[in-house]
This record gives structure tokens, C-alpha cells and sequence, in this order.
């Protein structure tokens, strides 16, 4: 059972740094958004296309505040929260019980 055990580590760890690279690719998004940038540029269109699936559904229930953007702020709390303190702890409690 330890095999099955180290598996759930590692996929632990894997969507840990998964979630990380996600959430700079949010901030820098969100940086990037402030200097008006091409709309055609390969940098510009691939962090659109990688995180728009997570910015959409808040901005949908979020009301806008003029010119400002809270919905990258918001998602990524909400990621780092949930990796945190439900999904990391529930995942290395799991694979701690299987040894």
C-alpha cells in the first residue's frame, strides 16, 4: 500500500505546483492588463486563452468597480485557499492513512 500511498504525494505535489504556475500566470495576466497590451502577441493570447476558463465565472458574478478588475485577485484567493487548506490536507491525510 506505501506505492499507492507515494502516488497520492506526488499527485499532491504535482496539482501544488500545477495551482502555483496557474496562479502566476493570473498575476501576470492581470500585470500585464495595465500596460494595454497587443492582443495579437503569442504571450498575450496564450495567458487569455489559459485563464480565462478561471476568470470568467467571477467576472460573470462579480459587479465591475469602474476600471478596476478584482476578479484575478479574487480567483486567485480562492485557488490558494482551496489548494491549502481543503485539497493538500485532505490528499497527504489520505495517502498518510494507506501506510
Amino acid at each position: 500500500m506505501f506505492a499507492v500511498s507515494n502516488l497520492i504525494i506526488l499527485t499532491a505535489k504535482l496539482i501544488e505546483i500545477f495551482v502555483q504556475i496557474w496562479c502566476f500566470m493570473i498575476i501576470l495576466r492581470a500585470f500585464i492588463s495595465w500596460v494595454n497590451p497587443d492582443p495579437f502577441h503569442p504571450l498575450v493570447q496564450f495567458l487569455n486563452r489559459m485563464t480565462d476558463p478561471v476568470l470568467a465565472p467571477f467576472r460573470k458574478f462579480m459587479p465591475p468597480l469602474g476600471p478596476i478588475d478584482v476578479s484575478p485577485l479574487i480567483a486567485v484567493i480562492l485557488i490558494y485557499s482551496v489548494q491549502k487548506y481543503f485539497l493538500m490536507p485532505t490528499l497527504m491525510e489520505l495517502a498518510m492513512r494507506m501506510r
